[in-house]
C-alpha cells in the first residue's frame, strides 16, 4: 500500500485511527488494545494522537490474520513478530557484512582458502598460516588477476 503518488513512502505515519482503523478492517478499540500490547507502535503527535503508516495499517491485517484465520493468541503473535524482526536484524547484517566483505576484496584483489579441520574450505587473510589440519592443501583465489 505504498503512498508514493503522495509524496510519501510506507513509512510516513499520515493516518488517524478510525482511517487504520476502517483500513485494517477492525474496530479502533482494537488498534488501541494493540498499542498497548506493543504489536504495532503508532507515531504519536504532540498532542499524543495515534498516527499509523502504511506499514502498520500492513501489520495490523498481519496481525487480525494470524489471530482469526490461524488461530494464533495475541502472546503468540506478539513472539512471531519480535522473532520476524530479528530475522530482519539478521538480514541487514548479512548485507553489511556481505558489503564489507565486497568491499575488502576488492581492496586486496584475492581471497586464501585453506582446508579446515572437517575437510571445509576456511578463508584466511594473506599471510595468515592456515589452521594445523594435517593438510598442506592450500587455494589462492585471484578473481581479478591479470592474464
Amino acid at each position: 500500500m505504498a503512498l508514493n503518488g503522495l509524496g510519501a513512502d510506507d513509512e510516513t505515519p499520515v493516518f488517524v485511527i478510525s482511517v487504520a482503523a476502517q483500513l485494517a478492517g477492525m474496530h479502533a478499540q482494537t488498534l488501541r488494545q494493540y498499542d498497548r500490547l506493543g504489536l504495532v507502535t503508532p507515531s504519536r503527535t504532540q498532542g499524543g494522537g495515534r498516527r499509523y503508516s502504511a506499514r502498520d495499517v500492513a501489520r495490523l491485517r498481519e496481525v487480525q490474520r494470524l489471530s482469526q484465520e490461524e488461530g494464533v493468541s495475541l502472546a503468540g503473535i506478539q513472539r512471531i513478530l519480535q522473532l520476524e524482526n530479528q530475522v530482519d536484524a539478521l538480514h541487514a547484517r548479512i548485507e553489511d557484512l556481505t558489503h564489507a566483505l565486497h568491499q575488502a576484496e576488492l581492496a586486496s584483489g584475492r581471497r586464501v582458502f585453506a582446508v579446515g579441520s572437517a575437510g571445509e574450505a576456511v578463508m584466511i587473510r594473506p599471510g595468515q598460516r592456515p589452521p594445523h589440519t594435517g593438510s598442506q592443501a592450500l587455494v589462492v583465489w585471484e578473481p581479478f588477476a591479470r592474464r
